[in-house]
């Protein structure tokens, strides 16, 4: 079994930077797409950015040149960096992989999430 862990949400004043980090571990064979939703309050969730194992990205038009996704490989890991903060980013964030185990098939395994609160 594989499981995701995110870290570094926080609360950040509008205008300030957070960075996420998520973590992959367990039985893991390989990993394709990794990928960052959120979730506020009364809403739904939503994919915030997205990137495959060749490094091509994808960006929902709300954070485009302010928040950057990046991923190392090597050590399983999805890190998004979010600068410009705004109150309207305040959410859960949720890492979400496509992992396929020793022995198993590509699913989709979910992180617990980590709060982010923009706010003065």
């Amino acid at each position: 079994q594989a499981q995701l862990g995110e870290s570094g949400g926080g609360l950040v004043q509008p205008g300030g930077s957070l960075r996420l980090s998520c973590a992959a571990s367990g039985n893991i064979s390989d990993i394709n797409a990794m990928v960052w939703h959120r979730q506020a309050p009364g809403k739904e969730r939503e994919l915030v950015a997205g990137i495959n194992k060749d490094g091509s990205t994808n960006y929902a038009d709300f954070v485009k040149g302010r928040f950057t996704i990046s991923r190392d490989n090597a050590r399983n890991r999805v890190h998004l960096q979010m600068n410009s903060l705004e109150p309207d980013d305040t959410a859960v964030y949720y890492c979400n992989a496509r992992i396929r185990p020793f022995g198993g098939d590509f699913r989709d395994y979910w992180g617990q999430g980590t709060q982010v609160t923009v706010s003065s």
